[in-house]
């Protein structure tokens, strides 16, 4: 599944040598979510990982993250899988409670980083 092209958004801008992408929510290929959160946070954070790589980006070059939880409860799990997928220096991160916009998806991610020279 991809963003559809009527929405008005971009999914990723470079300005200046920084990547800024729009909100990744954690749906599979076919559209469906996981049942779990380690498994929501993984497939989300591998879409990030793949927008990035068309870039020329690394995981290794983001610097911000936001993430934003349907449910505080999630928190432990999302935190043990999340720390998978980065090495120091860590990227800093916000995560906040909040609704979403897109059913059954437990997360979503906006991302910050460089554009390596």
């Amino acid at each position: 599944m991809s963003i559809p092209a009527n929405l008005p958004f971009s999914p990723i801008r470079i300005v200046d040598g920084i990547a800024y992408l729009s909100g990744e929510v954690p749906f599979e290929a076919d559209g469906s979510f996981a049942s779990s959160i380690t498994q929501q946070t993984d497939t989300m954070l591998g879409r990030v990982k793949a927008r990035l790589e068309e870039h020329g980006i690394r995981m290794r070059d983001v610097i911000s993250c936001t993430v934003y939880l349907t449910d505080k409860a999630y928190f432990a799990e999302f935190n043990q899988a999340y720390a998978r997928w980065f090495t120091a220096p860590l990227p800093v991160r916000t995560t906040v409670c909040a609704g979403m916009m897109v059913d059954d998806a437990a997360m979503e991610i906006t991302v910050i980083a460089r554009v390596p020279a």
